[in-house]
């Protein structure tokens, strides 16, 4: 069992809220997304740097995380956006309308334990529109096992809210947001041979080939292979740039 971050704290970045040798801010990047994104983050879950509902709002633009207690719950004015449609996303909701405006959108995360989930969907009835989405396949949050098939880390169901409505671009950047801070986490405690065969799946290595470089150890070989990968994207970036 991994030592409590809460109760055994140690220096992290105050940024990427990784331990300093497993920094990532070099990687951070804005995702730009036309969806009003807000976070309602279980009080628990707010204590823990591996959540992806931080994650949210240090990449997604615009992105609001409000804090949960059952003694303490946000007013709805608080967290409802004038002049947006709000979607409380929920297994339990109707399915997501086929004709949905991204730009008119506000898109309300729960995020937290199963259970705690239930509590807060319960506290927010009313707000606005519950809506589910199908998520199947294997989640890529490896820093927490997930209690059953088609369960996924909040920042994953933003990835399946993104990907039907069609927002590729800003779903292919928040994906390599999400890889890089679970790599991260994965060298964080010391889970070497599980952050390799991570990175081995992942786009990250396409991606950001210059941090995966700094943070991985590789062999000759593979040190040969990011050279010319990092070749490569710099020919291409010149070329793209007119220089």
């Amino acid at each position: 069992m991994g030592r409590s971050v809460v109760h055994n704290p140690t220096l992290r970045c105050i940024r990427c809220q990784h331990v300093p040798r497993w920094c990532v801010c070099e990687g951070l990047r804005t995702v730009e997304c036309p969806v009003a994104v807000d976070v309602l983050m279980h009080s628990r879950e707010f204590f823990r740097p591996s959540s992806t509902g931080h994650l949210i709002q240090r990449v997604v633009s615009g992105a609001r995380t409000h804090v949960y207690r059952h003694d303490a719950v946000p007013a709805r004015e608080q967290v409802v956006r004038p002049g947006k449609e709000l979607w409380v996303l929920h297994p339990l909701g109707e399915p997501m309308p086929a004709d949905a405006v991204p730009g008119n959108l506000q898109l309300l995360l729960l995020d937290g334990s199963w259970g705690e989930a239930a509590d807060m969907k319960k506290d927010t009835e009313g707000w606005g529109r519950r809506v589910s989405l199908p998520m199947t396949g294997k989640s890529r949050y490896w820093l927490r096992t997930q209690q059953g098939e088609g369960q996924f880390s909040t920042a994953e169901a933003l990835l399946f809210v993104l990907a039907a409505l069609g927002l590729k671009a800003e779903h292919d950047a928040l994906r390599v947001q999400l890889e890089l801070h679970v790599y991260a986490g994965l060298r964080t405690r010391g889970q070497a041979v599980m952050a390799s065969d991570f990175l081995a799946t992942s786009p990250l290595r396409e991606a950001m080939p210059e941090v995966v470089a700094r943070m991985h150890p590789q062999s000759p070989e593979e040190k040969a292979a990011f050279s010319a990968l990092l070749v490569e994207r710099t020919a291409r970036a010149r070329v793209l740039s007119g220089g």
